[in-house]
């Protein structure tokens, strides 16, 4: 009798292994590996059969090469098209991930009905909800209109179907892990599944044209759910994220081949639907006053700067010291603690010591350790800060404060938003009528309060 043939497949990454292992040698991850049935096994000898290809291809030169011409078109949304690098590009295909509830389907829905107002056909394809409860939310977006399609299906024969029977310029998936394929012997949500979908839509985006944007769901440790090539297969990844309690959001570029991912765009929630936030000053900081513990700070998100408030937690601890942060690393924080300790002979070892960045925004830049060490020692010292003072900087191992970049434009915005006073590492290039002060050393910043 011949031997079965077995075959395990990652859920999380979709690693493939003959035989069962408790940790996938692939991602890492725990009790992901599940066994395929024959009709799988059959269905993936059969797709790599046909993916070999049979006609040869010749090489050229690549000063022989023309260059591609990139088109875009609006969205309708500023911040949306600043994150895009500059508008939508046809035949693209996108992906939004988040956590549930913080509104990527508000926001699709909304560029979707930007996009129909326009002039432009739209299909919005809703694995989730019913046609009644899209329309519901797209008459408080104000964003039904008549080139709007919905299509509530989750099955992908069926979106094809109707993708050839009318020219849509835009469509839209919610979500690509509701999705599945009758050709596939799989589950929806499946490894398999979500790729396989995902090579058909890019193959529909790239061969008619039309730009795809698709909803992914995120997991625990906030990555998109499902399979890592699902994040190589597509044009441009984006992540929307923001407290769930702020009206604020932001829109994060992670990858783009048509344009920079430095860009973010900030979006405001409120009843009505999602907007482009018009400004940001004091929208992540409090300048009436601040309580000790309390620091403000500009980073650049993108080309963009922002006035942040960094919140300090210092307490006694009973038995092991805790050490928090949200929005900050808290390897860096951790970091930032040792040298205080060995600089400046502080016993935060017995203390715990809580970061709090406000607003929900996260700090992907080191300019905001000299604001985390301030509210630090202000919080020890129970002493409030100024609210007309600003602190840049980045700090070294060695307690050196370090430069950072765009120094000139973070001093524009501070001046812009009436602010006086500025602990920084260097003289800026610019002249400024910012009085500031030059911090090239933790030691310095400690003299200065």
């Amino acid at each position: 009798m011949a031997k079965k043939k077995t075959l395990f497949e990652c859920q999380a990454c979709g690693f493939q292994s003959v035989k069962w292992m408790g940790k996938c040698t692939g991602c890492g991850a725990w009790d992901t590996l599940a066994e395929l049935n024959s009709e799988q096994i059959t269905f993936l000898k059969e797709t790599k059969s046909k993916n070999i290809v049979s006609h040869k291809t010749k090489a050229i030169p690549i000063t022989e090469v023309k260059e591609d011409t990139i088109i875009r078109f609006t969205s309708g949304s500023r911040e949306l098209d600043l994150v895009l690098g500059g508008g939508i590009v046809p035949s693209s295909l996108t992906l939004i991930g988040g956590s549930p509830g913080i509104g990527k389907s508000t926001l699709l829905l909304k560029i979707a009905g930007n996009l129909a107002s326009l002039g432009r056909k739209v299909l919005y394809v809703s694995g989730e909800e019913s046609a009644g409860q899209i329309k519901m939310r797209g008459k408080r977006l104000n964003a039904n209109h008549d080139n709007l399609y919905l299509l509530p299906e989750i099955n992908l024969q069926s979106v094809i179907s109707e993708i050839a029977r009318t020219d849509y310029q835009f469509i839209v998936i919610d979500s690509i892990q509701t999705m599945y394929s009758e050709e596939i012997p799989s589950a929806a949500g499946s490894v398999t599944q979500v790729r396989n979908i995902t090579f058909e839509l890019m193959r529909i985006a790239k061969m008619q044209n039309i730009p795809i944007f698709i909803i992914g769901h995120i997991t625990k440790d906030g990555s998109i759910a499902g399979p890592r090539v699902l994040e190589h297969m597509v044009d441009t990844v984006l992540y929307f994220e923001g407290d769930t309690n702020s009206d604020l959001r932001l829109l994060r570029g992670f990858k783009n081949r048509f344009g920079s991912t430095n860009e973010v765009g900030i979006f405001e929630m409120n009843k009505d639907g999602i907007f482009d936030a018009k400004s940001m000053a004091g929208k992540f900081f409090n300048k009436e006053k601040l309580q000790s513990g309390s620091a403000l700070t500009v980073i650049m998100e993108g080309s963009r700067p922002i006035i942040i408030e960094v919140q300090a937690l210092v307490s006694e601890a009973y038995g092991n010291p805790k050490r928090s942060s949200t929005g900050f690393d808290n390897s860096r924080l951790n970091m930032l603690l040792a040298l205080l300790e060995k600089k400046l002979d502080l016993p935060l070892g017995t203390y715990d010591v809580f970061i709090n960045i406000s607003g929900g925004i996260k700090i992907n830049e080191p300019s905001a350790d000299l604001a985390i060490i301030a509210s630090i020692l202000s919080s020890y010292r129970d002493r409030e800060l100024s609210t007309n003072t600003i602190f840049i900087g980045e700090v070294s191992l060695t307690g050196e404060v370090r430069e950072v970049s765009g120094l000139s434009q973070r001093l524009k915005e501070i001046e812009t938003q009436g602010f006086t006073k500025a602990i920084i590492p260097n003289k800026p290039i610019e002249d400024t009528n910012i009085k500031y002060f030059i911090a090239d050393e933790v030691s310095k910043v400690v003299e200065w309060m």
